[in-house]
């Protein structure tokens, strides 16, 4: 493994079987990896976790990722080329990530997640978005972005920050660093999901509409309304909560994912193809 410019990762840890197995099965955080690692335990909210994280940080450039986030081998080496990209295209970047949306067109990113697949096609340079999912999350300590404090619990964030950045004339990026999350994907959300949803309707009001990866936050509601009367067909009608599993055997998921990158790999899609097939995590989650 090549030698990697030091970064801080973080980790807001709910459950240490499930990061043990997930994130530190990284390759590129094994053995003589030269990062520092941040594991946030006993947080009532991400917001609060994470600024508590950046104020310890030792690196400018900060990870924050999910428990169940595996990364792979090169995963560091395409973040450091995707950072000397934006430091040539557009050095005031603000947040970026592994997957996020837009309001124009469908989600972008290049990740394997649990009960929806692969999502999304390779592609080469960072892609502008207007939100990222919270599945990993990077920016630099000292641009001077931070999180909403006031935000609960730990859903949302991601969109939050990114508005956050945007707001001081700075974009958001999906990077070409392919990652697997293994989840387990729930089809009803939470009721603190959409305590986190009115924070952000209230504080970016004039911002409106804000597409995240699970729905599209409007004025009108119209996406909200949509997306309760899917979870009460599937809840009550379909019988039926959780779209995908957590995997135990993560070093067989790691094999059937690496299978699949080969296969995809051998049909010879192009990177060209990645913004018309990559698929809203939204839409494949309700419907």
């Amino acid at each position: 493994m090549g030698t990697s410019t030091p970064r801080t990762f973080v980790v807001a840890v709910n459950n240490t079987k499930v990061v043990q197995d997930n994130f530190f099965s990284s390759a590129c955080l094994r053995s003589n990896h030269p990062h520092q690692v941040i594991l946030q335990e006993g947080w009532a909210s991400a917001s609060l976790a994470y600024n508590d994280a950046i104020e310890r940080s030792q690196n400018d450039v900060i990870v924050f990722a999910h428990q169940d986030i595996i990364l792979p081998e090169q995963w560091t080496s395409d973040l450091d080329r995707a950072l000397h990209g934006l430091e040539s295209s557009d050095p005031n970047w603000g947040v970026i990530g592994c997957y996020g949306e837009t309001l124009a067109d469908n989600g972008r990113g290049y990740i394997y997640s649990s009960g929806l697949g692969l999502l999304g096609q390779p592609f080469e340079q960072p892609a502008p978005v207007q939100t990222l999912d919270e599945i990993v999350l990077i920016l630099r300590k000292g641009s001077g972005i931070r999180f909403d404090p006031g935000l609960p619990h730990f859903h949302l964030y991601g969109t939050d920050i990114c508005m956050r950045a945007e707001s001081m004339g700075k974009r958001n990026y999906v990077i070409p660093a392919f990652c697997i999350h293994n989840t387990r994907q729930p089809l009803v959300l939470p009721t603190e999901f959409y305590e986190c949803h009115r924070r952000i309707r209230r504080i970016w009001w004039d911002r409106l509409p804000i597409r995240s990866t699970c729905l599209t936050i409007t004025r009108s509601n119209v996406w909200l309304y949509r997306r309760r009367i899917n979870e009460l067909l599937l809840e009550y009608v379909k019988r039926k909560q959780v779209g995908g599993h957590r995997r135990d055997d993560v070093p067989g998921l790691i094999e059937e994912v690496n299978g699949l990158l080969e296969r995809r790999r051998c049909d010879g899609s192009s990177a060209q193809e990645w913004k018309q097939t990559a698929a809203p995590l939204s839409k494949l989650t309700i419907e």
